[in-house]
């Protein structure tokens, strides 16, 4: 085995130590061997005892972070896989909320199916509003069929059998008035117990004080001048009652009271005269019942419209935000029932305030008394008016019997 050779063998050790006293020698000095067969030795005296040997900080501090990764990678993968499930549960729910409002939409276009038409006539001549709509549509169809008559088919006829039938046709017509004369008879009890219905609120516009009624008497001293001033006439419940009721109650009810005293004179029970009056004044009232019920169906109207907005609306924007019906089906389903909803009740109000300009033009030839055009614009108001009242008559017992059929 080969060793390796120092310059500084051992036998120059002595004269290195004489070389450090010699001033000839001292620039050169030489260390000490190195001793290869002695081990490491730490001082005793020193402050500072050997350290054990430790991991680095560094290798610390990244498995650490490794293991901090670790478990925020499989916290945020549990909570995917949890709202996964949520959405899985939700959707699940919301198919099953979907096909029931399908199955809730099959049922009412069955029902539908087997509600007939002779059944909603049925149920509407039963009731004498019904049998006036009835009526009001043959009155009117023959007061179109005589003015075609008279005007385009048969200008020039003058045959006996013409004149027959249009002395039958008249006859026919004179008869349907009288008979809705006598079956909207006493349709002023209807807004007469509106009236007395508010006695019996407690707190009615009335008595519009929220005190009790011991708080609110007034003494005996204060209650006598107005008695005296008053009477005991103006201190009657009814007419107090009348006092504080809507002015459309009012109204129609001071016109039920006019068609029946009108209807009374043409029994011959009231003469004439006084029931020329009574109809003229229940022409005005029904003049401003048609205006106040235009304003009224014009607000509706815009309340109406205003919600179907809303609903186009609120769907636009899910479309917009990527919502669709397969993404959102209860939602979308929701929707498009509440837009149709809104659509036919926007409907009907349409055919609503379409009758009310009708009876506007029909009573203000009357109210103003214009001759010109008179028999054709009152035959062609008076039939589209009753059509249109028909039509929203039967449609709301259509209804009930299609919820009638849902429920049994």
């Amino acid at each position: 085995m080969s060793s390796i050779s120092f310059p500084h063998s051992a036998d120059e050790m002595g004269s290195s130590s004489s070389s450090l006293h010699d001033p000839m020698q001292a620039p050169f000095y030489t260390p000490p061997a190195f001793d290869m067969s002695s081990s490491f030795q730490m001082n005793p005296l020193s402050a500072h005892p050997p350290r054990t040997p430790r991991q680095s900080t560094a290798t610390q501090s990244h498995f650490r972070n490794m293991s901090m990764s670790i478990s925020v990678y499989d916290e945020k993968a549990e909570e995917d896989q949890d709202g996964e499930t949520v959405k899985a549960d939700k959707a699940e729910v919301d198919e099953d909320e979907v096909v029931e409002l399908d199955e809730e939409d099959i049922r009412v276009k069955e029902a539908e199916k087997l509600v007939g038409a002779h059944e909603v006539w049925r149920d509407m001549l039963v009731t004498s509003n019904g049998r006036d709509k009835a009526f009001k549509l043959m009155q009117y169809s023959i007061n179109v069929y005589l003015l075609f008559h008279s005007k385009i088919l048969f200008r020039n006829g003058k045959s006996a059998w013409q004149q027959e039938i249009v002395r039958r046709l008249m006859t026919a017509k004179n008869g349907f008035s009288f008979t809705r004369k006598m079956l909207i008879m006493f349709n002023w009890l209807a807004p007469l117990s509106q009236v007395l219905a508010q006695q019996s609120v407690p707190f009615s516009s009335s008595g519009s004080s929220l005190m009790p009624h011991s708080f609110t008497t007034t003494p005996a001293s204060s209650s006598k001048p107005s008695q005296l001033s008053g009477g005991p006439f103006l201190s009657h419940p009814v007419l107090q009652a009348l006092l504080s009721a809507p002015p459309p109650v009012l109204l129609e009810l001071v016109n039920g009271l006019s068609d029946d005293i009108y209807s009374l004179s043409r029994l011959g029970l009231i003469g004439p005269k006084l029931g020329q009056r009574a109809a003229r004044f229940a022409d005005w009232c029904w003049l401003f019942t048609t205006l106040v019920g235009l304003v009224g169906n014009g607000v509706e109207l815009g309340v109406i419209e205003g919600l179907q907005r809303e609903v186009q609306s609120r769907a636009y924007k899910e479309s917009l935000s990527g919502a669709t019906s397969k993404s959102q089906p209860k939602t979308s389903k929701i929707d498009e029932r509440e837009l149709a909803r809104l659509q036919k009740r926007n409907y009907w109000l349409q055919a609503s305030r379409a009758k009310l300009v009708m009876d506007l033009i029909f009573v203000s030839w009357d109210i103003f008394r214009i001759k010109g055009w008179k028999d054709t614009v009152q035959s062609l108001t008076g039939l589209a008016a009753a059509v249109l009242s028909s039509a929203k008559l039967y449609d709301k017992y259509r209804t009930a019997l299609v919820n009638k059929a849902l429920t049994s």
